[in-house]
Formats: C-alpha cells, sequence, structure tokens
C-alpha cells in the first residue's frame, strides 16, 4: 500500500520472452532470474517484485563489470 493507503501498482515483468535457464549460474539467460524467482513472481506482492528488481539490477552491473 502507498502511504496514503491506495494499492501499489505491480511492476511490469522483467521476462524478455528469451527463456534459456544457464545451467552453470542457475538463472535465465534473459532475465537474469532464477528459477526460484520466477515461479515466485506470480505470487509476489508489489514490495516483493521489487526487490527481485533490485537484485536483477545488481545480477546486471556484476555482469557488465570489468575484471
Amino acid at each position: 500500500m502507498s502511504p496514503r493507503g491506495e494499492p501499489e501498482p505491480s511492476p511490469v515483468s522483467p521476462c524478455l520472452g528469451i527463456c534459456l535457464m544457464d545451467p552453470r549460474t542457475g538463472m535465465c539467460r534473459g532475465c537474469l532470474r532464477t528459477i526460484e524467482e520466477i515461479r515466485d513472481w506470480y505470487e509476489a506482492d508489489a514490495a516483493d517484485k521489487r526487490a527481485i528488481l533490485e537484485r536483477l539490477a545488481a545480477r546486471r552491473r556484476a555482469a557488465t563489470a570489468g575484471p
């Protein structure tokens, strides 16, 4: 709920339609979610979805960071 008691809009799914699990990392090669995060997305509330999106952003930063 927002501070005014209104329901928060649900974040948009990060799915890119490139659903291929990487056996080495256990993450989808398209959206970088784990199978658990993909499964949990459908039942997650807006706050949980934002937490997943924050983890994905951190993974993307780590993946693009140089050595």
